[in-house]
């Protein structure tokens, strides 16, 4: 034989953002991701720069993961609603000092708009909380339980985002159109997609930059097996693509804060497992270096 035959081509993974909310939610939380990253299973996290447990040491110690190499990205989790208060102090968004659930923040958006002024207002002061932490602006910017999605805060949402962190990309929570959402098993994530292409829609005519695709709801029952949901979230994926994710581990904190507690160190343990990066491999995906959409 005067030479060999060349084998099959191997396929070039697709690269996706993989981001852990809730970075400054509490500590455990906090040092889940920070081993998460170090592991190279995580490329993103959003900071949440309201909680009390959040410091300027807290972002240093996720700043060190990106010396020398920058292995994810830092975004801002922009939060306006409970059990959280507004950073501007006073705030018509807080009418008993507090900001509302979710749930009643939704249907207020819907019936009658926030003031555009009052959240940018709001959405600036937490963007310079970041920069003051971190010494420079956000990555990305997205929002604390979708808030950036509502109608009245998605417009000063872009506006400061453009003005305050012109480089910053923001999370679009529409995933591939048809059946990533069913209303009936996953009505949050069926109003979070509907919300979703209103606002890449929004983020396009402003000339903001998105993520192509989301994915990462599920019921957050309890009991539910993260290892057999992940792999949904890649069907139809494709290059770009952001999924969300909430590891953590339970402490005082946490549950004092949030209700999503079990579940997060169920993620953390899939995350954590060998089966997280054969999945990965076996839909053609991988990481993107340093969290980078493109």
């Amino acid at each position: 034989m005067t030479g060999s035959a060349a084998g099959p081509a191997t396929p070039v993974a697709r690269r996706i953002v993989l981001c852990a909310d809730d970075y400054g939610l509490a500590p455990g939380v906090d040092a889940a991701i920070r081993d998460l990253i170090a592991r190279g299973r995580l490329n993103a996290t959003s900071v949440m720069v309201l909680p009390q447990t959040f410091s300027a040491a807290e972002a240093a110690r996720l700043d060190a993961l990106n010396v020398p190499k920058k292995r994810a990205a830092i975004g801002l989790h922009v939060t306006l609603t409970a059990p959280f208060r507004p950073l501007t102090g006073f705030s018509p968004l807080a009418p008993d000092g507090t900001f509302l659930p979710i749930g009643k923040m939704l249907v207020r958006s819907h019936l009658k708009r926030p003031d555009p002024a009052v959240v940018a207002c709001e959405i600036d002061a937490q963007t310079k909380a970041f920069v003051a932490a971190f010494g420079r602006p956000p990555d990305f910017v997205d929002g604390h339980q979708h808030v950036h999605l509502l109608p009245g805060v998605r417009e000063a949402f872009l506006d400061v985002v453009k003005r305050s962190a012109p480089g910053a990309w923001v999370r679009q929570c529409a995933g591939r159109r048809g059946a990533l959402f069913r209303a009936a098993g996953d009505p949050k994530g069926f109003v979070i997609d509907r919300l979703g292409r209103r606002f890449r829609r929004k983020a396009r005519r402003a000339g903001v930059a998105t993520n192509t695709l989301f994915a990462g709801t599920y019921t957050f029952r309890p009991g539910t097996d993260y290892a057999a949901v992940f792999p949904r979230f890649l069907t139809g994926f494709r290059d770009g693509g952001l999924i969300m994710c909430h590891p953590g581990t339970v402490d005082d904190e946490l549950t004092r804060l949030d209700p999503l507690t079990g579940l997060r160190e169920t993620e953390y343990a899939f995350l954590g497992s060998d089966a997280f990066f054969e999945i990965l491999a076996r839909h053609g995906f991988a990481l993107a270096d340093g969290g980078r959409l493109g």
